[in-house]
Order: structure tokens, then C-alpha cells, then sequence
């Protein structure tokens, strides 16, 4: 049963999280890009070397210097919009997918397009099915994809066999893909439709081991902890539900859904949960930004902004002392916008 906390003193058994009384907290705009996106950035990533990667609808992947907010590297514009970007955890690699379904593997430290896939091209691809959301395996070798179909695709990511098919990962429901994305160990994929289920898959065995239907409207992101044990999803019913993913020793899925975020009074389009685990961030339709502690189930800090919050993303990188660490967000305004937690210099 999914439960609804306010912000007050509770534990769950069902999570260890470290617990202490919520407080709250305020994150300060510390930098913002120097020269904005044409259009809306609808995905950004901020990366283990400390720089941020974003993707926008004006066609364009650009590299951004964490410190000076300056573009850094940057892809010549595609003819449609970037929905969807994934970084590899060496930093080195950028995976990225258009509108049509035009995949592209590129290699930051040359600078180069070291693949390119076309899957919505039916004269070259038997069975086309056009990717929409796109994520590298961080173990390398692969990226999973997903599509109108309700399945995943798993495709080769090594430059000498980009884009061809390895499997097919099926949930059984003819609804788009919204997102897919592989668990930071690499062992499972997970989908979220546009009916609002999300569905778990094992990557060794190609089978689905878990369903969850915690909403009821389309889920329009979602985010791993870093240690893979909590899944947490974004959706347009105006909340956030906290999965946990973990099996139990007979093999079975955990607990499933454990707690329900809410505060949002739009669609909540984005979410990303910190390195500890602690914390969590997303963005709303609303035009506002939540900071969200975990273990009390309430968010600690909002911030409005002038337009949709399509993208966000935690610094990977565990915080400093005496801070809650810091994120990266971006949507309709075209900025890429840095925040960190107030009374700390620098990121």
C-alpha cells in the first residue's frame, strides 16, 4: 500500500535510511549558461568529470564548464529536437536520440559521431520501431531504447556494430515508452508507459520481473539511487512514488512502492535522487523546483522559476562538508541553471 507522509518526524522499516529531523533547506542559483539554448532543453546530465551535458529542442548537445557556465564542446544542430541523452559514468561518452528516433554515440574526448543509428528507417531496418528514450549500459556494450510499442530494445553501443539489435525486452503493453533507463549496476532496465506502469527487467536473463502500477496517469521520468535499491517515479498525476526495488533472498520484488511525494499542483516532468540517497529533486509543469528528503517524505525547498522545469540532475559527486550537495536544472526558458545549498562557496 502506497503511504502519504507529511513532513513530520517518521521512520520506515521498509527503508534504512539514515534519519534525522527534517529541516528546511535553501539551494541558491550559483551559475547559470552564458549563452541559453534557441528552445526548451527537454534532458541534462551532470557528469562524473564535473561538466554538464544538455539537450534541447533546438536540434543542438552541448558540453558546459561547471565553473565559468561557458558551452565547452557542441554538436552542429540536428533537424529536429534532442529528446533524450544518456552519459556513460567514465564521462567520455554521450548517447543521444532525436525526435524521429536518430541515435548518436558521441566520443567527447575526440570530439566525434563514433555512431550513428537511424531505427525509424524501414529500408535499412527490418521491423523498424523508432527509439525514443535512450540509455547506456554503464557496464558498456549496450544501450536499451525505448518506443510506441510498450517494449525495450537493446542495441550494441560499440562503434563498430552501433545500433544493431540485441534483444527485445517485452512488457506486454502497446503504450509508449516514456523512459527507460538501466540501473547504475547494470543488472536491470526499467520503463515507465504512458498508462502510467512501470516495469522492471532483468538484463542477464531478458525477463520481466516486476510491475508496478503506482499511478494512474503517465509517468514522465523516474530515477535509480546510485546503489540501485530505490526506483523513484515522476508523473502527471502531481507526484513523485518511492520505490524499493530490491528482490528478496526467495527471489521475489521488494516492497514495491513505499511512499508517495506530493506538493507539486502540475505535472511533476522530472526527478533525480542524490548520491547519498538523502535527498531528492524534481521539476514541475508547475514552474517550480522541490528538494525532497527522503526518509521524512516531505519536501525541504522550493524554488520558482519563469517557465517549465524539464530536466534535473544531482552532482555526482559526494557533497562537500557542510553541505547537501548540489544539482543542475534546465526546461522551457532554454537555460541551464547550476544550484547548490546556501552557506557553501563554490559547487
Amino acid at each position: 500500500m502506497v503511504r502519504i507522509f507529511a513532513c513530520k518526524r517518521t521512520i520506515s522499516l521498509d527503508l534504512l535510511f539514515f534519519y534525522s529531523s527534517p529541516q528546511s533547506l535553501a539551494f541558491v542559483n550559483a551559475l547559470q549558461c552564458k549563452e541559453p539554448h534557441a528552445d526548451e532543453v527537454w534532458s541534462v546530465a551532470w557528469t562524473s568529470s564535473d561538466t554538464v551535458i544538455s539537450g534541447s529542442v533546438d536540434g543542438t548537445v552541448k558540453q558546459w564548464d561547471s565553473t565559468s557556465g561557458q558551452v565547452s564542446l557542441a554538436r552542429p544542430p540536428h533537424n529536429l529536437a534532442i529528446v533524450s541523452l544518456s552519459v556513460s559514468p567514465d564521462a567520455r561518452f554521450v548517447l543521444y536520440n532525436s525526435l524521429e528516433g536518430t541515435t548518436c554515440l558521441w566520443d567527447i574526448q575526440s570530439d566525434k559521431i563514433v555512431g550513428k543509428h537511424e531505427s525509424y528507417d524501414r529500408s535499412t531496418v527490418d521491423g523498424a520501431d523508432p527509439s525514443w528514450s535512450v540509455s547506456l549500459n554503464p557496464k558498456g556494450g549496450t544501450y536499451a531504447a525505448s518506443s510506441g510499442t510498450g517494449n525495450v530494445n537493446v542495441f550494441s553501443a560499440n562503434p563498430d556494430s552501433f545500433g544493431a539489435k540485441q534483444a527485445t525486452l517485452v512488457s506486454g503493453k502497446s503504450k509508449y515508452g516514456m523512459v527507460c533507463k538501466y540501473s547504475p549496476d547494470g543488472r536491470r532496465i526499467g520503463l515507465a508507459l504512458e498508462n502510467g506502469q512501470l516495469f522492471i527487467f532483468d538484463v542477464e536473463s531478458q525477463s520481466l520481473t516486476t510491475t508496478y502500477s503506482s499511478h494512474a496517469m503517465t509517468v514522465r521520468d523516474f530515477a535509480w539511487s546510485y546503489d540501485s535499491s530505490l526506483l523513484l517515479t515522476a508523473s502527471d498525476d502531481k507526484r513523485l512514488t518511492l520505490h524499493d526495488v530490491r528482490l528478496s533472498p526467495s527471489g521475489k520484488p521488494g516492497s514495491g512502492a513505499v511512499a508517495t511525494l506530493v506538493g507539486h499542483s502540475s505535472w511533476v516532468l522530472c526527478t533525480d535522487i542524490s548520491p547519498d540517497s538523502r535527498l531528492a529533486v524534481s521539476g514541475s509543469a508547475d514552474k517550480s523546483i522541490k528538494v525532497w528528503d527522503l526518509s521524512a517524505r516531505c519536501a525541504v525547498s522550493t524554488t520558482h522559476e519563469s517557465g517549465e522545469i524539464w530536466s534535473v540532475s544531482w552532482r555526482p559527486k559526494p557533497p562537500a562538508p557542510g553541505s547537501t550537495g548540489a544539482f543542475v536544472s534546465a526546461g522551457q526558458d532554454g537555460f541551464v541553471r547550476w544550484w547548490r545549498s546556501a552557506g557553501v562557496s563554490g559547487m
